[in-house]
Order: structure tokens, then sequence, then C-alpha cells
């Protein structure tokens, strides 16, 4: 099993480094436009829906963009096999093109996203411990 866990300082570090540069990894025509988040949350009720799924044991997060080019978290849960939980299509036409209810609780992604609703202070997203 892997170790996924890090300290608190650890994580500090990580996030003031990417907070310092996340801008300088974009070409200048997309500088300052709020494309990449600095956090994304969601709340538990959706997470729970996801893991509970049935053979659920764990997380995966895909990096999606919306037409404002805005990058979002996308999650889905995968089995013990490292494949994604997706919801199973029939055969409409809507489906059949992976159109599915968004209330099926299979794929989360509208989080409160940093900007615009960014968190209170904390050791994660200030300038240090």
């Amino acid at each position: 099993m892997i170790m996924h866990f890090i300290s608190l300082a650890e994580a500090a570090a990580l996030n003031a480094r990417y907070r310092q540069h996340h801008e300088n990894i974009l070409k200048e025509a997309y500088q300052g436009q709020n494309i990449l988040p600095l956090s994304e949350t969601f709340d538990r009720y959706a997470v729970d829906t996801v893991l509970e799924k049935p053979g659920c044991t764990g997380l995966r997060v895909y990096y999606g963009m919306t037409e404002d080019l805005a990058v979002h978290a996308v999650m889905v849960g995968v089995d013990e096999n490292n494949r994604d939980i997706l919801p199973v299509t029939t055969g409409t036409s809507a489906a059949a093109a992976g159109e599915t209810d968004e209330e099926d609780g299979f794929i989360l992604e509208r989080a409160i996203r940093c900007p615009d609703l960014c968190p209170d202070s904390s050791p994660l997203n200030s300038d240090g411990l």
C-alpha cells in the first residue's frame, strides 16, 4: 500500500511553491486570468457518494477545463484494479455519447474554486507555518 500522507510542513511548502509559481507555467497571454486554481473544495456528501459506490477503493483526480479555460479537478472513484468507476450507459443516444444524469453520483466537478471563493487563511494557503 502506498502511504499518501505527508506532514503539514511538507504540504505547506508544496502549496507555497505552487502559489509562487503557478502563473509562471502559463504563457503570458493566459496569466492573470485565474486559469489555474489555488484550491478546490468538495463537500463531504459528494465525496462520500462517490466512495460509497460498490467496489470503490479510492479516488482519482483528473483535470478538466471549462470553455473560459479555467482548470478544474474532476474526481471519480476507482476500483481495486485501478479502473475508473463510471455510470453504466444504456442504449439511448445521450447515454451512448457518455451523457448521464449529473445526479447519478459517479463524477465530481462543481467544487468551490479559489479564486474566487477562497478559504480562510491557514498554513496551507499562506506564506508558511
